[in-house]
């Protein structure tokens, strides 16, 4: 088998949901040990926004192989316990709310909605689709005291880093210059159209992001909607084509690979090929770490080889 064609049937769907991969974890964890040379809890990780709604996290694998410890963040006190029986002894919990260091109106909205935000819904823009109006209604509201990324002082320096914070992930990425300027990895949600008041769209997050460095790898979700009041099948939660929001994946710019240090290629090595299922991603990495002899020649070929049976 060429190599190039070793490499070619790796490629698989994106995203922790890939039942394929679930069952790889060991050998995922023998290959990044012994291609990459990652040790236990080496990546640091925060989830800002990290409610579980019954669902595993993309970084799951990671936790599971014992390669990251998880900074969790949530500031509905309604989800801190289940989210602290969810993740056990392999994160810690942190009850703040993230943004700009200055007090926001928190506005609460039903449990399980997953809408409450530091901003405000934009009754209008619900109304334009199916049970929104419902999602986003406000049930109460709370003043709360928000954190900037960079003054958080117990978190260390970030390697990756995942959002979904209803509408304030701007205002994190540009409070957070600092604690990210070492990551590799950032998975966020971005909205094509925005269902809070003065929420920035896609485009001011990618503005963002690649002022700091980083590029689009993939989309791991694309969320479609119904326009109300058109239901499809009797089912309002079923879409035609109108676009609402999409979970992104942005990585540090390795094609500018001379602004990427070594633990920094190892780190998005080992991120691409356990979290994201990228392959040519990780094999990228490893060839750049060939050429700074930081790994033997011929340990790209041979990754690609082994990774092509997981």
């Amino acid at each position: 088998m060429s190599w190039t064609r070793a490499v070619a049937i790796t490629a698989r769907r994106p995203g922790f949901t890939d039942r394929r991969a679930q069952g790889t974890l060991s050998g995922n964890t023998r290959l990044i040990e012994q291609f990459i040379g990652l040790s236990k809890d080496s990546i640091n990780l925060a989830d800002i926004g990290a409610a579980f709604l019954g669902e595993p996290a993309p970084y799951q694998p990671l936790l599971d192989n014992g390669l990251a410890k998880v900074f969790a963040f949530e500031p509905d006190e309604r989800e801190i316990e289940t989210l602290r029986k969810h993740l056990g002894e392999r994160g810690q919990v942190i009850p703040y709310a993230v943004g700009d260091g200055r007090p926001h109106l928190f506005h609460i909205c039903p449990k399980k909605s997953g809408m409450s935000s530091l901003l405000e819904p934009d009754n209008r823009t619900l109304a334009f689709f199916n049970l929104f109006p419902e999602f986003g209604k406000v049930i109460s509201t709370a003043v709360v005291s928000t954190r900037r990324l960079d003054d958080i002082e117990e978190l260390p320096n970030l390697d990756f880093c995942k959002m979904d914070c209803q509408g304030s992930e701007l205002m994190i990425l540009a409070n957070g210059r600092k604690k990210l300027s070492e990551c590799v990895v950032i998975q966020t949600e971005i909205s094509f159209i925005t269902l809070y008041k003065k929420q920035p769209t896609f485009a001011d997050i990618d503005q963002e992001l690649r002022y700091q460095g980083f590029i689009p790898h993939c989309f791991t979700h694309l969320k479609r909607w119904s326009i109300s009041p058109v239901v499809r099948n009797n089912n309002p939660r079923q879409p035609f084509n109108q676009l609402l929001e999409a979970d992104i994946v942005y990585i540090r710019n390795v094609i500018q690979s001379d602004t990427v240090n070594d633990l920094q290629l190892k780190k998005l090595a080992a991120i691409a090929h356990i979290v994201y299922k990228s392959p040519d991603l990780a094999t990228r990495c490893i060839l750049e770490m060939e050429k700074r002899r930081i790994c033997d020649a011929g340990t790209a070929r041979r990754f690609c080889a082994l990774s092509s049976g997981n």
